[in-house]
C-alpha cells in the first residue's frame, strides 16, 4: 500500500518501541488544522468582528421540541442501549424514508440501523466492508471530498482512489478516470449527494452508471446524504440513492447503503444522530462491527431523534432560512464574484482569482472573514488538485452575519 507524502507523525521514527497502528501515519492533517497553520502569524483587521464561514456547522437554533424530547428521555440513562436501536425509532425512520423518497417496505429490523451521526457510520462501513485478505483493496471517493472517507479507507487497509469532480463536467463523477484494473480491486465507493463542497446532486443516469459498475465489480456503494434536506424549492427535493434504486427496480438495494443525519436537517449536530439504511446483507456485518465498537445510541438521544424524524415543519422552516440567506448573499455578490447557487446544501464554491490559500489568508487578514481553501478538501490526482483555485463558504451563520460577510467579500474582490 502506498504511503501518503504528508505525514503529521511517523511512529516508526520513535526511538522507543511502542504498539501503534502504523496506518495512523498515513492520515493527513484535517482541513481545519491546516487552516489554523495557514492563519498563524496573521493579525486580522480589528475594524471588523470575526465571521466564521469555514466550517459546515449548522448554527440555527435546535428546535425546542427536540430539546424537550431529549430531557424527557433522560430516564433511559438507567439502561444499556441496544446496538440496533429501538424498534420505535427504526420504524419512524422507515416511515420517513417512505414519505421522503417514495420507497415502501423498507424493513426496520434488517435494513435500518440508527447511528451516532453519519461520521461514525461512514468511517465504520469501511472497516466492515473492506476484505484485507484480497490483494491491494481500493476505496474510491470523489475529489474534493469529506476527509473521513480517506481516513476510513486507510485505516481499513485500503488504497484511496480519487475521482476528480470539476466545473467542466458539472462536478459529476466520471468513473472513466479509473482503469478497469482499479475498479476490479475496488471494494467500496463513497459518493456524496448533495455534494460537499459543490452541492451537486447525482441524477438518475449517474446512479444507473454507478449501479452498473457495482454489479460488474462487486463493490459496495456508500451514499453520504447528510445534506439531502437543504434545498431551495419546496417540492423539488434532491434524488436519493434508495429512491434511485427503487426507480431502477433494485428493490433489495443490493450493495447500497445510504447515510443520513439530523445534524443539518434538524440543526442538531451535537445530538450525534443519524441512520444507515439499505442492503441487509451489508448491514449485517456492519451491525456486528458496531456491536464490538460500542456504538449504541444513548436512549435520550434516541428519544430526541424519534421526535425529530416525525416532524417536517421545522425542516421546512430551516430551508426557508437558508433560502433567504442564499438569495440575499448572491444578490450582494452579484456578477462580479464568480460563484453560482448550488443545487443543494449550504455551501458556496467560489472560484478565486488568486491561489485559494492566499485568498483565504488575505480575506482573513484584511476583512476578518474565515473561509476554507478548496485545495485543503482535495488531493492531487492525475496531475491536478480539483480544489485549487476555489474556497468553500459555509452559509451557516445568521443572515445578518452572512450579509456582512458577503459585503466584505465583494469589497475584497474589488481590491484584487
Amino acid at each position: 500500500m502506498r504511503r501518503s507524502k504528508n505525514r503529521p507523525y511517523n511512529p516508526a521514527s520513535s526511538t522507543k518501541a511502542s504498539a501503534v497502528n502504523t496506518s495512523l501515519a498515513d492520515l493527513q492533517p484535517y482541513a481545519f488544522q491546516r487552516l489554523e497553520v495557514l492563519f498563524e502569524g496573521v493579525e486580522p483587521n480589528n475594524k471588523y468582528p470575526l465571521i466564521k464561514l469555514y466550517i459546515g456547522e449548522p448554527r440555527h437554533p435546535t428546535p425546542e421540541f427536540i430539546c424537550a424530547a431529549l430531557t424527557a428521555g433522560l430516564d433511559g440513562l438507567a439502561v444499556y442501549p441496544a446496538t440496533l436501536g429501538g424498534e420505535n425509532l427504526r420504524r419512524a425512520i422507515a416511515t420517513w424514508i417512505e414519505k421522503r423518497y417514495g420507497v415502501p417496505n423498507v424493513d426496520p429490523a434488517s435494513q435500518i440501523i440508527p447511528v451516532n451521526g453519519s461520521r461514525e457510520a461512514l468511517f465504520g462501513i469501511a472497516q466492515a466492508v473492506v476484505d484485507r485478505t484480497r490483494p491491494d483493496p481500493v476505496v474510491v471517493m470523489p475529489n474534493p471530498f469529506y476527509q473521513i472517507y480517506e481516513g476510513a479507507a486507510l485505516l481499513a487497509g485500503a488504497q484511496p482512489e480519487y475521482l476528480n469532480t470539476t466545473a467542466e463536467s458539472r462536478y459529476a463523477l466520471n468513473p472513466g478516470q479509473l482503469s478497469d484494473a482499479v475498479w476490479a480491486r475496488t471494494q467500496l465507493a463513497y459518493v456524496c449527494s448533495p455534494g460537499n463542497p459543490t452541492g451537486t446532486v447525482l441524477n438518475l443516469d449517474d446512479w444507473r452508471q454507478l449501479f452498473e459498475l457495482s454489479d460488474r465489480h462487486g463493490f459496495v456503494i456508500a451514499s453520504d446524504e447528510c445534506y439531502s434536506e437543504i434545498y431551495f424549492e419546496e417540492g423539488q427535493a434532491p434524488l436519493g440513492s434508495l429512491q434511485a434504486a427503487h426507480m431502477l427496480g433494485r428493490e433489495d438495494f443490493r450493495r447500497l447503503i445510504m447515510f443520513s443525519s439530523l445534524s443539518k436537517r434538524s440543526n442538531s449536530p451535537g445530538l450525534r444522530s443519524g441512520f444507515v439504511a439499505g442492503d441487509a446483507s451489508v448491514l449485517k456485518p456492519y451491525y456486528l462491527y458496531r456491536t464490538y465498537q460500542g456504538g449504541a445510541m444513548p436512549p435520550a438521544n434516541a428519544a430526541a431523534s424519534l421526535a425529530a424524524w416525525r416532524d417536517e415543519k421545522h425542516v421546512i422552516e430551516n430551508r426557508r432560512l437558508y433560502r433567504e440567506k442564499f438569495d440575499t448573499v448572491l444578490d450582494i455578490l452579484g456578477s462580479s464574484v464568480p460563484v453560482e447557487r448550488p443545487e443543494a446544501a449550504f455551501y458556496l464554491w467560489l472560484r478565486t482569482p488568486i491561489s485559494d490559500t492566499e485568498f483565504a489568508r488575505r480575506l482573513y487578514a484584511e476583512y476578518n472573514v474565515s473561509v476554507l481553501p478548496g485545495s485543503f478538501l482535495a488531493r492531487t490526482a492525475r496531475g491536478a488538485n480539483p480544489g485549487q483555485g476555489y474556497v468553500r463558504i459555509a452559509l451557516v451563520a445568521s443572515t445578518a452575519e452572512c450579509v456582512e460577510a458577503a459585503q466584505r467579500i465583494r469589497q475584497f474582490f474589488k481590491g484584487l
